[in-house]
């Protein structure tokens, strides 16, 4: 995996390791997950929510890569770019710009 100089040269690899629709469609679920503890987390004051939202998100995501794409989550290489990733495609899925059919 090569290096990336911004976010920009990083996205459309992160797409290409997400080709299999199943694998986006846990991490758009994943991504509801995350959302959901957060604003429970947030309404209740009580932290284990975050746990929630950690197992939620690389949860779905990691069976996803590991089950359907057979291959390692970029999260392992590129942390940052990756949590930037899972959030432009989360959006890009809303918007139609990337299908999860």
């Amino acid at each position: 995996m090569a290096g990336f100089d911004s976010f920009r040269d990083f996205y459309p690899y992160y797409l290409g390791e997400h080709a299999d629709v199943r694998c986006r469609r846990l991490h758009f679920a994943g991504s509801w997950v995350v959302l959901f503890a957060l604003a429970m987390l947030l309404f209740t004051g009580q932290g284990w929510w975050l746990l929630l939202a950690l197992a939620g998100g690389y949860g779905f995501a990691w069976v996803g890569h590991f089950v359907f794409e057979k291959n390692r989550p970029a999260t392992f290489r590129h942390p940052f770019y990756s949590l930037m990733g899972d959030w432009a495609m989360f959006w890009d899925i809303l918007r139609g710009r990337v299908s999860l059919r």
